[in-house]
């Protein structure tokens, strides 16, 4: 009640401006004054009204031509729906969790499964999928323009307009360090463009039986590309089997040559460096609607597993959620690893 009322009185004063002066009576002396300076300031007033109509503001003009961004909500879906309420025996931070053995399909850990989530960057692996199996050369060069820069989230890239590389480098890119505007290009550039590639992508959900999930473009970046953990299991499942998406999306690091210069991109995935994991193939997203988000194919104690983990809250909770599956998972079966083997903290 008290924020309204200062928010009433904020807005009065803000309706009347002069409010405050008009009460205060000038002397003699400042009458004369201002009765002197009347017909000049009317004359500027009216001449500023003119200018007005006639010549459009900097400001409204710089803002028709800026694209328009809706505000980022400050809690993901999964949050806003009460999901991150739901408690587990591992104490998991991610608000929906899936680890299935990949050969036998049996279900391990299962926590909030069949939401329907917005899934970020996890898209890229459908875009690359598309790609891989497209049969167009992998060799040909693919140019950054206008069309590939975010207007979504208004996020940054290191691959300017004009950028040219081939499509071999833009489907590493987009995999292994989630590089939008290599993903949207892959997409625009396939025939038919991007119309055509997304409707792609939904005809392969389908057809692998991924019924909660939809596509609206290749990155991730809209919050309308939403997938459940059971659909992204089989999505990792048969990505696993391209040894293009397993090579460019567990690979440390990739170097690029752009111009004169050479770029050097890193993993999205911090356990990929670590010697102790066996990862066959990984993904990683994040937007605020998804919160961040990752799959991984990997073996622990010789058992092939399927990871899924979404809307996890911190920058290292996802990782460290993967970290206590396998803490979990070893301590049944053999040696016991520490969180501290790849974490500074609970993350």
């Amino acid at each position: 009640m008290l924020q309204l009322c200062a928010l009433v009185v904020l807005g009065v004063a803000l309706a009347v401006p002069g409010a405050h002066a008009a009460q205060r009576k000038p002397g003699p002396d400042k009458k004369q004054h201002a009765a002197a300076k009347r017909p000049a300031a009317k004359a500027a007033a009216v001449h500023r009204k003119v200018v007005s109509r006639s010549r459009p503001s900097r400001v409204a003009a710089a803002s028709a031509r800026a694209p328009v961004r809706m505000a980022a909500p400050r809690h993901s879906f999964a949050k806003l729906a009460g999901l991150h309420h739901l408690s587990d025996p591992l104490d998991l931070q991610s608000s929906v969790a899936l680890v299935m053995d990949q050969d036998t399909h049996e279900v391990l850990l299962s926590k909030n499964d069949h939401a329907v989530l917005p899934i970020a960057s996890l898209t890229k692996l459908m875009t690359g999928l598309i790609i891989s199996q497209s049969g167009l050369s992998m060799d040909e060069p693919i140019t950054i323009t206008d069309e590939d820069i975010d207007t979504e989230k208004g996020s940054r890239s290191r691959l300017k307009v004009g950028t040219t590389l081939s499509r071999r480098e833009m489907l590493h890119l987009a995999l292994m360090s989630s590089e939008n505007r290599a993903a949207n290009a892959l997409g625009r550039t396939y025939p038919g463009g991007l119309p055509v590639f997304v409707q792609q992508m939904n005809i392969k959900a389908r057809l692998l039986g991924m019924t909660d999930t939809r596509y609206v473009e290749p990155t991730g970046l809209s919050s309308k590309n939403q997938s459940s953990a059971r659909d992204l299991a089989v999505l990792v499942n048969v990505s696993h089997s391209d040894p293009v998406l397993r090579e460019f999306s567990t690979s440390p690091g990739y170097e690029v040559a752009v111009g004169n210069r050479t770029l050097q991109y890193n993993n999205t995935n911090l356990l990929v460096k670590n010697p102790s994991w066996d990862i066959g193939l990984q993904k990683t997203g994040y937007i605020s609607e998804a919160g961040r988000c990752l799959v991984m194919q990997t073996q622990i104690s010789g058992r092939k597993l399927i990871m899924v983990f979404l809307d996890s809250t911190g920058k290292l909770s996802r990782i460290g959620d993967a970290v206590r599956v396998r803490n979990w998972l070893e301590s049944l079966t053999g040696p016991h690893s520490q969180l501290s083997d790849v974490l500074p903290g609970k993350g």
